[in-house]
């Protein structure tokens, strides 16, 4: 790419949900240009629709996929990769097949203009679960279809809040699967991609923090069924042995407020719940969702579809700002 703001590719997710109100509220902030190429990937019909929502009078551009290096991306302008998959009738704040699977192909498209280097990060809004399952599309969210398409084994979710960051040994299944699921080599694993996420982004020796399964860790075996001696130490003796400053199993209870207090860098957390509750509790316009050990580079929102207030102009914006700063913080550097 001849110039040296990246093009952020950022998929409308699920047109029924808030996707489209939010991208138009960020992309009214001239802040977006001057970091960014920003280029949505969607309906340009649907964001003409969600003008009226949010009051907006940015002008809508479709584009094709052939000229996007030469585009202007003039701030006042929404550059839009049109899909042309969904009707303007499509019912807002409910799941619909046709959202969930216009959804899927967004998403798709960006991986392949990620892959053949014509976008240089992906930043996603989000999409339903229900609706891409009843679109015919049976993965559990956007982190699997990524790993899935990108034909990526060892990945991992990371959230990213202000004076935290988590990243997950499991995510998006059942508490019961989340602990069959832990063993010592996907600990080792996640702990490795923290490690060298971290490193990538300038801090030469993280410090690293392992959550225990069970309450205090299992406190000597005391809580469980020795969980932690069987699944994660060996993991983390493993990660220490090649000089990474990781330590745990620690009681999750307590160490996230250590973190928050700066006295590590990146929690590993066993399960979705274990890792998502804390940073939300730092506030849901805050956190940002970045898939690490992926060839390419996506960001997300940390929030859903938020039916329930979809198209009524009320989305906050600032979780997807946030998140299209990240992407450009980690897009490769031309």
């Amino acid at each position: 790419m001849n110039q040296q703001k990246p093009i952020v590719g950022i998929t409308m997710g699920d047109a029924a949900g808030v996707g489209p109100e939010i991208i138009l509220k960020s992309l009214a902030k001239e802040e977006m240009y001057e970091i960014s190429r920003p280029l949505v990937i969607g309906d340009s019909k649907i964001l003409e629709r969600a003008k009226s929502f949010v009051n907006s009078e940015l002008k809508i551009e479709s584009v094709n996929a052939e000229n996007l290096e030469n585009l202007a991306y003039e701030y006042g302008t929404v550059y839009c990769l049109d899909l042309n998959l969904l009707s303007e009738e499509l019912k807002v704040g409910q799941v619909s097949k046709e959202a969930g699977h216009a959804a899927f192909k967004y998403l798709e498209t960006a991986i392949e203009l990620a892959k053949q280097q014509k976008i240089s990060a992906i930043c996603t809004a989000p999409l339903n679960k229900e609706a891409l399952h009843k679109g015919g599309h049976k993965y559990p969210g956007h982190t699997e279809i990524l790993a899935d398409l990108t034909g990526t084994q060892d990945f991992s979710m990371m959230l990213s809040a202000p004076n935290l960051k988590v990243i997950h040994v499991t995510t998006h299944v059942g508490i019961l699967d989340a602990v069959k699921l832990i063993n010592p080599e996907r600990v080792y694993h996640v702990i490795k991609l923290a490690h060298d996420t971290l490193q990538k982004a300038g801090i030469n020796a993280p410090k690293i923090a392992v959550c225990g399964i069970n309450p205090h860790a299992g406190e000597n075996g005391l809580f469980g069924y020795g969980e932690e001696e069987e699944k994660v130490i060996p993991g983390v003796e493993k990660a220490q042995g090649e000089g990474i400053d990781v330590v745990g199993p620690l009681p999750a209870d307590t160490l996230f407020f250590r973190t928050v207090r700066g006295d590590f860098d990146i929690v590993v957390a066993m399960y979705h719940d274990q890792g998502h509750g804390p940073v939300k509790v730092l506030g849901l316009d805050a956190g940002v969702n970045i898939t690490v050990g992926l060839p390419i580079i996506r960001t997300s929102v940390d929030h859903g579809t938020a039916f329930d207030i979809a198209g009524k102009g009320i989305a906050d914006e600032k979780s997807l700002m946030e998140a299209m700063r990240q992407a450009v913080e980690l897009a490769p550097k031309k």
